[in-house]
């Protein structure tokens, strides 16, 4: 089945060569590409996107507002950020708003089709700065004084769980990895988010980044 992207950024030379780039791909089928907010909106509003592509710097209306008004449609596509710059913070109000994660615009095609492909499927991409905190607490290394684990009450083979979650693998790799059934990593989620007290396995991550603070 392919993937179907609509393409948003304001640069006319990036945007055309993104889509013509993921276009060519057997797995991906480019459903629009466009330069602003409002404009990805109404499209994505037409359900004919499985996942957008998100500049965040956009005229008139900015990425993370794009991102939030798209995350809340009916029947929402995955947002996936596009950004020139490697920055946790840069990204991290747009993916309060509901984007699945973010890769580089400085990554190859084939990257950026993994990403898409991965968000598609119910999976998080991560850069390194969230991705190495989130695994960084799973490994159990110490949590500030006067601050508490998000991962207190859950249990090894949950945070084993957690821990896939955060490199961005969905519940049937996860359940490979782990030799579960996709239906047992189904439950194992539902458990993490509640005991985490979040609302998606994006959240969680975020939640772990919360919790650490700066490094």
């Amino acid at each position: 089945m392919r993937v179907r992207v609509l393409v948003v950024d304001d640069h006319p030379v990036f945007r055309e060569g993104l889509a013509a780039s993921l276009a060519a791909l057997p797995d991906i089928e480019v459903v629009g590409s466009v330069a602003d907010g409002p404009e990805a909106v109404d499209l994505a509003a037409g359900g004919r996107a499985d996942v957008v592509l998100m500049d965040l710097n956009l005229p008139t209306m900015s990425g993370v507002e794009a991102t939030a008004l798209t995350c809340a449609l009916p029947d929402p596509p995955a947002v996936l950020v596009v950004t020139m710059v490697d920055d946790d913070d840069t990204v991290l109000a747009a993916m309060r708003a509901g984007a699945r994660g973010y890769v580089l615009k400085g990554s190859s095609g084939e990257e950026i089709a993994a990403a898409v492909t991965t968000v598609a499927s119910g999976g998080a991409v991560f850069g390194p700065g969230v991705a190495s905190r989130l695994l960084a607490v799973a490994a159990g290394q110490r949590v500030p004084a006067g601050r508490t684990s998000p991962f207190e009450g859950l249990t090894d083979r949950e945070v084993d769980v957690l821990e896939l979650i955060g490199q961005g693998r969905s519940n049937q790799q996860i359940a490979r990895a782990l030799g579960l059934s996709v239906k047992t990593v189904q439950n194992y989620v539902s458990r993490i988010l509640d005991k985490l007290q979040v609302r998606d396995r994006t959240q969680a991550a975020l939640r772990v980044r919360d919790e650490q603070g700066p490094p």
